[in-house]
């Protein structure tokens, strides 16, 4: 999984999977862009890739607004020169307060889209026209094996899932012209800040036998995954980094499950 001297930007790099991504690939030779909307979050995981010897910057962006997104990309360039690899990894699981409201709202299917798909889009746009110059890119979408199915608990966050897939073969077909590879990761089952998130949400889990949430969490990836374990942002980041390297250039189009068998596919 060598990716020495490639130049990866990483969307929502500020913790979480993004933060997995982002320190495999500098442990496997890249230097990273990490991005996020909370700075600081950014620069505390730019500072751990420095640590292991890669360049490294961090950047403010905010993927609903098309300035901040261009501004951010202006920046990456103008300090690296390029961007080889690009993992649109931004994402979110509702708008604000969406764990105390029983159903989504309108406000939820709206924000979930605005991040979750046309921040994929305009990332994506911005990126793509110097890759095409060079004839040379990997685009790596974070989907989820949520989009892989329907769900009556959070159907908007599903179906944006679903969305992010479909565009992940759209955008394969557009860029291969280009030499552009475009591939899609689902992750299953990890314990990051959105799945505490969601172990809190009460009408998502009833809790009568008054267990901690990350308890919550083991029970429910004891139940439905195959191999009894929990994924984490490293394994994300595994995958990512096989995806950004040349080993990987005739897969394009591609979503791919890292689930220990939750949803097999």
């Amino acid at each position: 999984m060598n990716v020495s001297g490639k130049i990866a930007l990483v969307t929502g790099g500020g913790r979480g999977i993004g933060r997995g991504i982002s320190l495999v690939l500098a442990n496997n030779g890249a230097d990273v862009a990490v991005v996020d909307l909370i700075l600081a979050n950014a620069e505390s995981v730019a500072q751990e890739v420095a640590a292991v010897g890669r360049q490294s910057m961090a950047v403010a962006v905010d993927v609903t607004a098309q300035a901040s997104v261009e501004a951010m990309v202006r920046q990456v360039t103008e300090r690296f020169g390029r961007v080889d690899v690009l993992v649109n990894n931004a994402g979110v699981i509702g708008a604000g307060g969406w764990e105390d409201r029983e159903k989504p709202n309108e406000e939820d299917w709206d924000f979930i889209f605005e991040v979750n798909v046309k921040g994929i889009v305009r990332v994506t746009d911005a990126v793509a026209p110097k890759m095409k110059e060079r004839r040379y890119g990997k685009i790596i979408n974070i989907a989820s094996i949520a989009g892989r199915r329907g769900s009556d608990r959070n159907m908007p966050y599903n179906v944006s899932k679903a969305g992010v897939i479909s565009l992940t073969q759209g955008q394969a077909l557009d860029l291969a012209p280009h030499n552009i590879n475009v591939n899609a990761i689902c992750p299953g089952l990890l314990w990051t800040p959105m799945w505490e998130r969601i172990t809190a949400r009460t009408a998502m889990t009833p809790n009568p036998e008054g267990k901690t949430q990350r308890e919550l969490f083991e029970d429910y990836v004891d139940s439905s995954t195959p191999l009894g374990r929990e994924q984490t942002p490293e394994d994300i980041g595994n995958l990512a980094a096989f995806l950004a390297s040349d080993f990987s250039q005739n897969i394009t189009g591609q979503a791919i499950n890292v689930s220990g068998g939750n949803h097999m596919h």
